[in-house]
């Protein structure tokens, strides 16, 4: 057997890229994932801007997607000691600012797609290909296999998740703090497990202090948040950890090969663009693909470095700005982190710049329905 493009990497990157590459009908093979299925809640939450949704509307995956499963952010406030920074979906001239939606949902949304997608097959040993698509991850063995190299810098801190039920409607309003810690914490709005007051937890904070509030008591758990944030919160779900790191591919693409998604680089999550920018690679990889000259082979180098150029402005940005944040708000000296803060007041008042943020997060430039 052989086929078109092999990806190895069964996360939402893989799965929208399999579903982007059979609507143009290319013959798709997804390498079937090691060893069993996790048993554990999944209690991951992905902030999705409009570029995302319309992909995943494209792939006939949003429309699959439980309502209680994507929640729209219309509001956000940022805080940093006295300073504070808010957005609105009504200043961006939108009707939100993101979608929270929950990971396994989007999991399973994928799954489904897949089942009705022409062209597409899991397989546990590989075929031949013209192509060999990359989508396993941070810590992605193929990399090096191909001689690949990485820039990584760990952040030592870890990223805390769990959800969480308020005691007052959530409105649509996402928060974010970063604390004189050196920490930063977001409460995002999700409908599950209870609509209208659920928020999916993201904390970023030293690993031995997260391995301690892992392992804390529920109700000292809920006491350091609303110390936090000044709402009451009751913990609705298990809470996991992962470690934190700064990655970047020293390239993404090759004779017979890329990569996409964290597998090519990793940003800090406080400004939640991680699967976005893996979306954002799908697309523009199938836009390559898609306009490919007749007589051009799918895996030749010169045609994937058009997609290695497309990308690496967007990547390179993005790592670079959520790299700055951290370091300006979190790892500073007090009086930067003062100055900062101060900043945060001196945006909130221009408008016009506040709008064109919200904009770079939103997604700059509409990305296609129709991945071809």
């Amino acid at each position: 057997m052989v086929v078109d493009v092999l990806i190895r990497g069964s996360g939402a990157v893989g799965q929208s890229l399999a579903l982007a590459l059979a609507a143009q009908g290319l013959r798709v093979a997804l390498r079937r994932p090691h060893g069993p299925a996790s048993a554990r809640e999944d209690v991951r939450a992905y902030a999705l801007n409009a570029a995302s949704q319309r992909l995943l509307a494209g792939l006939r995956v949003w429309d699959g997607l439980p309502a209680d499963a994507r929640t729209p952010v219309v509001d956000m406030r940022v805080q940093s000691g006295q300073g504070r920074l808010d957005f609105s979906a009504w200043n961006a001239q939108a009707d939100e600012l993101a979608w929270i939606v929950d990971a396994a949902a989007l999991d399973a949304a994928l799954a489904t797609a897949l089942r009705f997608a022409p062209h597409v097959q899991w397989v546990d040993e590989e075929p031949g290909h013209a192509l060999l698509a990359l989508c396993e991850g941070r810590e992605a063995a193929s990399r090096q296999q191909l001689g690949i190299a990485v820039q990584r810098r760990p952040y030592g801190h870890d990223a805390l998740a769990c959800r969480l039920v308020a005691d007052v409607p959530h409105q649509g309003r996402a928060w974010q703090w970063f604390l004189a810690e050196g920490e930063v914490l977001a409460l995002l709005p999700l409908d599950r497990p209870e609509p209208g007051r659920s928020y999916a937890l993201v904390w970023s904070q030293p690993a031995a202090t997260a391995r301690e509030r892992l392992q804390e008591d529920e109700g000292a758990f809920e006491q350091e948040l609303a110390a936090r944030t000044g709402q009451t919160l009751r913990l609705a779900s298990p809470r996991q950890s992962w470690p934190l790191q700064w990655l970047r591919a020293e390239r993404v693409a090759g004779e017979g090969h890329v990569l996409l998604g964290d597998c090519a680089h990793l940003v800090h999550p406080l400004a939640g663009q991680g699967l976005n920018l893996g979306l954002a690679d799908v697309a523009a990889l199938a836009r390559v693909l898609a306009a490919r000259e007749p007589w051009r082979p799918l895996g030749d180098a010169k045609l994937l470095r058009r997609y290695e150029r497309e990308r690496a402005a967007d990547t390179l940005l993005m790592g670079t700005l959520t790299d700055s944040l951290w370091l300006g708000f979190s790892q500073a000296p007090e009086w930067a982190r003062q100055l900062a803060s101060q900043g945060l007041s001196a945006v909130d008042q221009l408008s016009p710049l506040k709008r064109w943020l919200s904009r770079q997060a939103m997604g700059r430039s509409p990305q296609p329905g129709s991945p071809a």
